[in-house]
């Protein structure tokens, strides 16, 4: 796949993968077993980081 131009098309293409790799660490959480807290701890941290990245770049594309 080619390389965004610009920065709002970088934007626009991060935004269009991160639900797909929230659903999947979602997935992943669920079908953790409850007593491999580690593991589950971890994708939960995944889970927030991505979230985060996701408002970060709606709030990017909207200011610009």
């Amino acid at each position: 796949m080619p390389r965004p131009r610009n920065e709002r098309q970088a934007l626009e293409e991060e935004r269009a993968e991160l639900p797909a790799q929230i659903a999947a660490y979602r997935r992943d959480l669920a079908a953790t077993p409850a007593h491999d807290k580690t593991r589950r701890e971890m994708r939960e941290l995944q889970i927030t980081e991505r979230e985060k990245r996701l408002a970060e770049v709606e709030r990017r594309m909207a200011g610009s």
